[in-house]
This record gives structure tokens, sequence and C-alpha cells, in this order.
């Protein structure tokens, strides 16, 4: 793996919420262009080390969010849903993912196999509550 790969990797890893590529390139410093940041998540997403969703922000338009798919942090491993606050833009680690009887069912009862899901929410965080935003 290049060097600009494992960085973007790095960075993933050490992330406490997703990134979008603008965050990982401002992490990455001046190692790596722009273009390198775009094939760098590409090619990690494409061999299964990072994931991404698309998230619609009323404020800050559509982006594509990356985590690293294999990062073990507070316990977790592995996929990963997340909580975005509409008011703060903040996300909430929710923890490995909880749906396996939910998607068992499903292939069940539609005879399909799931290979992959995303499930982010959106709302406004217990912060942003309390602060009456």
């Amino acid at each position: 793996m290049t060097k600009a790969r494992q960085a973007t990797l790095a960075i993933l890893r050490d992330a406490q919420e997703p990134l979008c590529a603008a965050a990982v390139l401002e992490r990455i410093g001046v190692c790596c262009d722009q273009v390198t940041v775009y094939r760098s998540l590409h090619f990690l997403e494409e061999n299964g080390l990072a994931d991404s969703f698309i998230l619609h922000c009323a404020e800050h338009g559509t982006e594509r969010y990356y985590t690293a798919v294999d990062s073990l942090k507070d316990g977790y491993s592995g996929h990963h849903h997340w909580f975005h606050c509409e008011m703060c833009h903040r996300f909430l680690d929710l923890g490995d993912c909880q749906l396996h009887t939910l998607v068992a069912g499903y292939e069940a009862a539609h005879q399909i196999t799931v290979k992959s899901h995303t499930l982010y929410f959106t709302g406004i965080c217990a912060d942003c509550q309390i602060q009456g935003h």
C-alpha cells in the first residue's frame, strides 16, 4: 500500500467521527494533494478498509463521509451506525451494527443476500436540545 493510502487509513482510524474528503485532506498535510486523497479513499473503500455514506445536510449540502472499517474504538469493531446533529453538525457513534436479526429476516422473507447496508440518523443531539437550539 502506498504511503498516501497508509496515511489516509491512519487518519480514518484515528478519527472520532466520519470524515469528508476535505477533512482528510486538511489532516493529511502537504504529503498529498486532493486527487491523491480521493484516489486513496476510493482504493480503501474498494478493498474493504473504509466505508462511506452520503449525507444531505441543509446547511452543508451533500457530502460523502468515510470511516475505517476495521477500527477498534471503545470496544466496537467493524461496521458502525451514526447520528448526525442538524444543529451542531457533530456525529455520534451509535456503536456496532445491531441489525443482524432484521437483515436476516429480510433475506429470508425476500430470498435475497444482503452484502452491505448503510444506516444513519439525523436530528438534534442532547447538547443542542439543552441549549434550546
